[in-house]
């Protein structure tokens, strides 16, 4: 039988009575109970599903300076009892050089939960094994495909010793897809994310099986037609490129190193550093007077949507990049108080056994004065990547590559009919964004993502995206 959310909060509220009775100076505990279902299939065909439901309680406690973290999965005072005891004396034996600092106290007490209409714990297994089979039938005539759906309902409660009492429920839909096409030019492959936050009703609001059929008829083309295209290479060329390519170098060359705890070199040694690092908040320039990108978890229906994070902090837009300067990091309350600013919320945890971490939510470049025709029609001679095939960047996040899957050569102004096959994009961080000379009025946020951080790793729900952005003169590679 699976404890219901009472128990749970109960339970919470004992263990930060339990830590304050052990010494400690704060102490946190956050309840999670994640129910999921799923489907897998392979060329149209079932070969997995089933039910996966996960209870437990994390707890953060903070001795003399120093942080201890434990969590356990079933709701039993004894094990809580083990559970903080275990945090407590990893506290009280760390010898931090700087001991963690939160800040001032946060007492914040709010209840809040994604918006839905039509409730994912009321989708049976038929309704998704009907819809599967829809998103399946846009998939064929492609060599092979791959298709992944999982519902996942998720209750959260935090609690604190400074009275801070959080209460939500979220609501996610993990779709993938996995694409393989052969044409006249060779074979090419996609993997789509298509995951929709809310409730069953975003299928159809955002068109989902259309937009599968629509991408598989992209994939074939670029398998039938793609070529290499001999007056690209060995010349810089202007590049536009689509929302979803926005999206993928707003997350990895802006969001990844605006992290604070990358910053000062607390993920150096699980998922990287930061370019960041040798520069001035505030002061250095990075790119363009065009480059604006920003952090907003507070967008609704977005993966990344949360009122308050999982420490307990009220969310907000976060302006990473104003006018091509640095402009604000991610912050969670330690990294908070190193910087001198406090929080911005940015604290996010996967599971009630990772500890909440700086994390992004959705990061975009802001909309532009452009329409679409206007970055089009002066480039001689360019590229339109609209959407791309694989990526790579150090960790530092500064060396980056990015290799196009659609494209089409621009000439005298015009999109031609060529396709132009697997351009790459490769540079650095502040040579992209100081390429960039202007952007469209429009905000495009279907691009959907896992990011991932940390080890144990952690992967949590994100949006990314932007309008179409135009890049000045960059030197393409693998033009064929």
């Amino acid at each position: 039988m699976v404890p219901s959310l009472n128990d749970g909060k109960d339970l919470s509220d004992y263990c930060v009575e339990f830590g304050r009775k052990l010494g400690s100076s704060y102490v946190e505990a956050r309840y999670v109970k994640d129910t999921t279902k799923g489907l897998a299939f392979r060329n149209g065909e079932p070969f997995s599903g089933g039910f996966s439901p996960s209870t437990g309680i994390g707890v953060r406690v903070l001795v003399d300076g120093n942080m201890g973290f434990a969590s356990f999965d079933r709701l039993e005072k004894g094990l809580a009892e083990e559970a903080i005891t275990i945090a407590y004396k990893m506290a009280k034996n760390a010898k931090r050089k700087d001991p963690i600092d939160l800040g001032q106290p946060v007492s914040n007490k709010k209840k809040w939960e994604m918006p839905v209409r039509e409730k994912l714990t009321d989708i049976d297994m038929d309704t998704m094994m009907s819809f599967s089979t829809d998103v399946n039938k846009q998939m064929e005539g492609l060599d092979a495909f791959n298709f992944l759906v999982r519902s996942k309902m998720v209750d959260k409660y935090l609690v604190t010793s400074e009275g801070t009492q959080i209460e939500c429920e979220l609501s996610y839909l993990l779709m993938f897809c996995y694409m393989t096409a052969k044409g006249d030019r060779g074979s090419e492959q996609r993997n789509i994310d298509f995951s929709l936050a809310g409730g069953w009703e975003r299928i159809a609001d955002t068109k989902l099986v259309e937009r599968v059929g629509d991408e598989t008829q992209r994939l074939k083309m670029v398998a039938s037609s793609a070529i290499k295209v001999d007056d690209l290479l060995g010349q810089p060329v202007d590049m536009v490129v689509g929302s979803e390519v926005a999206g993928i170098i707003a997350h990895e060359n802006v969001g990844h190193p605006s992290e604070g705890d990358r910053i000062m070199g607390r993920e150096g040694a699980q998922a990287g550093e930061s370019f960041w690092r040798d520069l001035k908040i505030g002061e250095s320039r990075v790119g363009s007077d065009a480059v604006n990108v920003s952090e907003d978890p507070t967008i609704p229906n977005s993966s990344g949507f949360y009122l308050y994070d999982d420490e307990g902090i009220k969310a907000r837009k976060r302006e990473l990049i104003k006018n091509g300067i640095l402009n604000e990091p991610l912050l969670n309350r330690e990294f908070g108080t190193r910087f001198g600013i406090g929080s911005n919320a940015a604290a996010r945890s996967s599971a009630y056994n990772r500890e909440p971490l700086i994390r992004m939510a959705n990061t975009f470049f802001e909309p532009g004065d452009y329409e679409f025709n206007e970055l089009i029609e002066d480039i001689k001679l360019g590229v339109y990547m609209r959407g791309f095939k694989e990526w790579n960047i150090d960790d530092r996040r500064y060396q980056s590559k990015y290799t196009g899957s659609e494209a089409y050569l621009i000439k005298n102004g015009e999109i031609t009919d060529t396709m132009v096959k697997r351009p790459i994009m490769e540079t650095t961080s502040v040579g992209l964004l100081s390429s960039l000379d202007a952007v469209t009025k429009d905000l495009n946020l279907n691009f959907a993502g896992t990011c991932g951080k940390s080890d144990p790793m952690q992967g949590v729900p994100v949006y990314a995206g932007g309008g179409e952005l135009r890049f000045r003169q960059i030197r393409l590679g693998g033009v064929g």
